[in-house]
């Protein structure tokens, strides 16, 4: 029989490890977190477990998109008019509502859109409309995920006991509370500056940004006694966590959260702004 290799899988280590057969949940973190420090696992794959062990708990209401956040095209708009706006919000699906959140008639994909250019005068949105699927507040993120998988479907609206619409999911939603953020052709590349102009007065700024930088940058004044970064610097402002959309006015500056999952914020919009500064939140 050939000899055991000196460097078996951080998976069969692992299993080894677990042979004490935790008996609750807190043991069970306990042991992994012992596997870390003995370096049988590293840093992602112990975040990542941990994040499946969160999933197993959490449900559509935790992380879903608010319907007051979400981003509809409306079937009675003609397409020169909602078109900019699937441009400007960047997202590959969005619901298609008959007037109403509460009437969500099918889901609409961004690249269906390219056959409007083709053939604008035959072109009908509702031939282009996929099923919405509808789950309530309740559903488990570990079988939703279940589910986006065997259906391969990508969006799930969130309906409440009622049946009015309370928010929308999609399975990125989901995967990121595992792997954390995920980045898409909208997002800064790693070795893209942190601060890029959008337009005059406009511009998309990385969450991490120090504050030295942004201050050198945009002409700002900022203290970073308290805050090493753009991103605390609005946090505090909040006072929580904001969501995807809110927008906070700080000296001659709004800040609008573009990116944030419910770890942390990633990106936001600044603007200039000439009038009198505001200090409440929007």
């Amino acid at each position: 029989m050939d000899d055991p290799s000196p460097k078996s899988g951080w998976l069969e280590r692992l299993s080894a490890l677990l042979i004490r057969k935790p008996e609750d949940r807190e043991q069970l973190i306990t042991l992994l977190h012992s596997a870390f420090e003995r370096n049988l696992l590293d840093s992602d794959a112990l975040s990542m477990i941990e994040g499946v062990m969160q999933v197993s708990e959490m449900q559509a209401r935790d992380i879903m998109v608010p319907r007051s956040q979400m981003d509809v095209v409306d079937i009675s708009e003609k397409p020169e008019k909602f078109i900019p706006f699937v441009v400007e919000a960047a997202h590959s699906r969005f619901p298609v509502i008959a007037g109403s959140e509460d009437d969500i008639i099918g889901i609409l994909l961004a690249k269906d859109l390219l056959r409007y250019y083709a053939d604008p005068e035959e072109f009908n949105i509702r031939d282009m409309l996929r099923p919405a699927v509808f789950i309530p507040e309740s559903k488990r993120l570990n079988v939703l995920l279940k589910d986006f998988r065997s259906n391969r479907n990508h969006m799930a609206i969130v309906v409440n006991e009622y049946g009015g619409v309370a928010g929308l999911i999609t399975i990125e939603d989901v995967l990121e509370q595992i792997v954390g953020e995920i980045e898409d052709e909208y997002d800064f590349d790693e070795e893209e500056d942190n601060i890029v102009m959008e337009a005059d007065g406009i511009y998309r700024v990385k969450a991490i940004t120090e504050i030295d930088s942004f201050n050198e940058e945009l002409g700002a004044n900022f203290n970073d006694d308290d805050y090493d970064t753009i991103g605390g610097l609005v946090l505090n402002k909040f006072g929580r966590l904001p969501h995807r959309g809110e927008s906070a006015i700080i000296d001659h500056f709004k800040f609008t959260v573009q990116r944030v999952d419910s770890r942390r914020l990633h990106m936001l919009k600044v603007e200039k702004i000439t009038a009198a500064p505001e200090t409440i939140a929007e």
